[in-house]
């Protein structure tokens, strides 16, 4: 069935309907390779939207929400609102997600700061070398771009 099929049939009789004629009575749009951005959005977006949401929350060690976070706080709160369950610390959550590449990362992924094989600190991937965290006592969720090389991604299943 085309968007056309469902205009009324009287504005079909008059001619064509506008954008703005359909919507006004109810029909909908709909053009190839396009989504609602409702069925286009998956968990990891969501996550990385509320993650946003919550910029200038306090940092507060181990909090998680919703006024105030720490790190993995932050990510476990974000990914729960979104219908997925993170363990509680950013060690736990990296064992727990899907090993990527850095040329693999999407917006949404996790992005874990480590010395050597210790996990001490997790934020969202916003894009762009950037990402969604709650840094350290004394600061706020801010999005920050990305500072060390010292970082592996984890993709929440």
């Amino acid at each position: 069935m085309t968007a056309l099929n469902r205009v009324p049939s009287l504005m079909v009789r008059a001619g064509t309907a506008s954008a703005l004629t359909i919507a006004a009575v109810g029909g909908s749009i709909v053009a190839p390779g396009f989504s609602s951005e409702a069925a286009a959005a998956t968990p990891a977006t969501k996550a990385l939207q509320i993650a946003a949401s919550k910029k200038g929350s306090p940092y507060k060690y181990g909090a998680t929400g919703p006024h105030r976070f720490d790190c993995s706080g932050l990510t476990l709160y974000s990914f729960k609102k979104a219908g997925k369950k993170l363990p509680r610390t950013a060690a736990q959550q990296y064992n727990k997600t899907r090993h990527i590449s850095a040329q693999n990362r999407k917006a949404g992924d996790l992005v874990f700061f480590h010395s050597g094989r210790n996990v001490y600190h997790v934020g969202i991937y916003a894009g762009k070398n950037k990402l969604w965290h709650s840094p350290k006592s004394g600061d706020v969720v801010r999005l920050q771009k990305i500072w060390t090389k010292s970082v592996w991604y984890g993709r929440v299943k």
